[in-house]
């Protein structure tokens, strides 16, 4: 776990009110992935906060005391804590609310979702001429010259392709859904051959954020899962958390 200073404003909504405002919140890292937003005591409206009576205990970050919130048309249990006697000082006079119980999340003016985003993670898509082939059980699934690439801070290279060089006649929709808080909603679909069927294997982003606008509507394959040959190169399949 580490504390970051966070460079952004940014505000929180529960009940159609903003219950905290902050330009100096700190980016607490309680997973590598990326961090949680604490806004220091004073820029929380504390009055719309009563503790629960519950504690919840980290190990890196000591004991911490749960709070209700009740504002505006909304009321929800448990969803802010505070570390006020945590072994790591500077926790001590901030609170963090549950990212999922709010109504909205702001960095400046803008509204983000899933998680806070991470200032060290950076999401780059760049047109490209390489071959790429994506091959399940031995059948030719894509075959392009014109994806795109889409790298992103600690995962694999995903290549995007357009649909007109996938064979969409093997794919089948599902109804699985993910969320990301640099590109957006992404849709799924398995694909079947002979062998059987590869679930949830490929995925789209019809509307992505504007950082992303270069993979609308391209689709792209788990590397973890199914083989892909660039320039002619059988690529080694990736161990993620999506392996």
């Amino acid at each position: 776990m580490r504390v970051e200073e966070g460079p952004k404003r940014v505000r929180v909504v529960f009940g159609g009110e903003v219950v905290a405002d902050s330009t100096r919140v700190k980016l607490v890292y309680e997973v590598p992935y990326y961090p949680q937003y604490y806004f220091p005591v004073d820029d929380v409206r504390t009055e719309v906060l009563g503790a629960s009576g519950h504690t919840m205990h980290s190990p890196s970050r000591g004991n911490a005391t749960l709070y209700d919130i009740a504002v505006g048309r909304g009321a929800a249990n448990d969803v802010a804590l505070r570390y006020e006697d945590s072994p790591i000082p500077e926790l001590r006079d901030l609170i963090r609310f549950d990212w999922h119980a709010m109504d909205g999340w702001f960095e400046e003016d803008e509204e983000v979702f899933v998680h806070p985003r991470d200032p060290a993670t950076r999401v780059d898509v760049l047109a490209s001429s390489r071959h790429v082939q994506v091959v399940i059980d031995g059948v030719t699934v894509a075959d392009t010259h014109h994806p795109h690439l889409l790298f992103e801070t600690r995962l694999p290279t995903r290549f995007y392709i357009p649909k007109v060089d996938v064979r969409m006649d093997l794919l089948e929709p599902t109804a699985t859904e993910s969320q990301c808080p640099y590109k957006g909603t992404a849709r799924y679909w398995s694909v079947r051959t002979d062998a059987g069927v590869t679930p949830d294997v490929a995925w789209s982003y019809p509307s992505p954020f504007p950082e992303s606008a270069k993979i609308a509507g391209l689709i792209a394959f788990y590397n973890e899962r199914v083989d892909h040959v660039v320039d002619g190169e059988l690529l080694d399949r990736p161990h993620t958390k999506f392996s």
